[in-house]
Formats: C-alpha cells, sequence, structure tokens
C-alpha cells in the first residue's frame, strides 16, 4: 500500500526568495519610517497646495519612494507574496504598478512647482536626468507588460518576451533607486548637512531603501529556480 502522506522537498531556492521578501519587506518599511521622521520632524511637513515652498518639495521624495519605489518593487515580488491564481496574481502586479506610475508624475509635478516657486531651474541635476528616464521607461515598460501578458498573445511570444520584462524591470527598479540616492545626496549638499542627527537619518534612509531594492532583486532573480 502507498502512503496517503506525501513529503514533499522544498528548494533551498525557494526558502531564500521567501527570506529575501521578508528581508525587503523589512527594509522598505524602514525607509518608509525613516522617511516620514526626516519630512515631518526635521523638514517642516509635506503638503502638495501649501505656500511654503519646502512643505511642496517634500511631496517629491515622498511620493517617488514611498509611492514610486515601494509600490514597484511590491509589484515584484507579488508573485511571492500574493496567495492566489495566476491571473490574480498578473492584474494585481498590473495595479501596483499603474499606481506606482500615478504617484511618480504627481511627485514629479511636485518638484515642478517647487522649482516655479523658488525661481530654481529645471532638470539641471544628474538626478533629474536619471529620474525622468526612469518614469519615461517605466510607462513603456507597462504598457508593453499590459500588451504582451494581458492581452491574447501566442506563449511563444509571451515566453520570449518574458526575459526582457523581468530584466527591464529590474533596471528600472535600480535606476530609480540610483534617482533616489543622488537626489538625497544632492538634497543634503544643498542644505549643507553636515555630521549631526539629521544628515545621519538620511544616511540610514538611503542605506534602507538600496538594501530594499537589493533584496527585492535577489528576491526577482531566484523566482527562476522555484
Amino acid at each position: 500500500m502507498y502512503s496517503t502522506h506525501q513529503h514533499v522537498a522544498v528548494s533551498p531556492h525557494k526558502l531564500s526568495a521567501s527570506r529575501l521578501t521578508i528581508f525587503a519587506h523589512v527594509f522598505g518599511i524602514l525607509a518608509f519610517a525613516l522617511m516620514l521622521v526626516w519630512l515631518l520632524h526635521y523638514r517642516g511637513g509635506i503638503e502638495y497646495d501649501s505656500y511654503n515652498a519646502v512643505r511642496v518639495f517634500n511631496v517629491h521624495p515622498f511620493l517617488m519612494f514611498c509611492g514610486f519605489i515601494f509600490l514597484s518593487g511590491e509589484a515584484m515580488m507579488v508573485y511571492k507574496t500574493v496567495q492566489a491564481t495566476h491571473m490574480v496574481q498578473k492584474v494585481v502586479h498590473m495595479i501596483l504598478q499603474i499606481l506606482a506610475f500615478v504617484l511618480a508624475v504627481v511627485g514629479l509635478c511636485a518638484v515642478f512647482k517647487y522649482h516655479d516657486m523658488t525661481n530654481i531651474e529645471d532638470v539641471y541635476s544628474l538626478h533629474s536626468w536619471i529620474g525622468i528616464a526612469a518614469i519615461s521607461l517605466f510607462a513603456l515598460q507597462w504598457l508593453a507588460g499590459l500588451i504582451t501578458f494581458m492581452f491574447r498573445q501566442s506563449d511563444l511570444t509571451r515566453q520570449s518576451l518574458l526575459p526582457w520584462h523581468i530584466c527591464g524591470g529590474r533596471t528600472l527598479l535600480y535606476m530609480s533607486i540610483a534617482a533616489a540616492l543622488t537626489g538625497l545626496l544632492e538634497k543634503a549638499t544643498f542644505i549643507g548637512l553636515r555630521s549631526n542627527r539629521e544628515a545621519r537619518l538620511v544616511n540610514f534612509l538611503g542605506l534602507s531603501i538600496l538594501l530594499f531594492g537589493i533584496f527585492v532583486d535577489l528576491s526577482v532573480a531566484l523566482a527562476r529556480y522555484v
């Protein structure tokens, strides 16, 4: 007689990927908290319609990380974190990505509004170049993914484009993180931060954002072995 109890061997890659998503969430939540402490306690608050230019500017880093980078990372990990059918996972993935894009556009509008209020030139820094390129390519990536994976296509077409879609998403994640880190450095230099509590907080914020991206990327990279 055959036993009714089946022992299923769990791939070490699957275990690693599961742990990596946990680490990604930890660093993502930590970065979220540090961002709020920085903007609310040290930088005066967050308000898009304020007459205070600093409060308007603070909408930009808040939405670019907490909206764009964090939600994009969550969308990339959704196949690990959402226990549902593959179609439901794809729909959640697409919804999170479009929400990330919308919040990124609002964050971009906030910094242009701040520049208008303070008479600062637009798109002059490496940070702005990387950021705008990342958002523009993100929109193209989302549209390509929508057409390829949500509409009727042959299996061969989907299989051939999937590696490019995954690599494109990982590239855009690192581009957005590069934009975030150069933005933090630019802001710290602009306001003259030195060795004090705020400077250290900004450094830890940058490290948390970087580690969030690394663990998201590792989780996606290991997913092929599951």
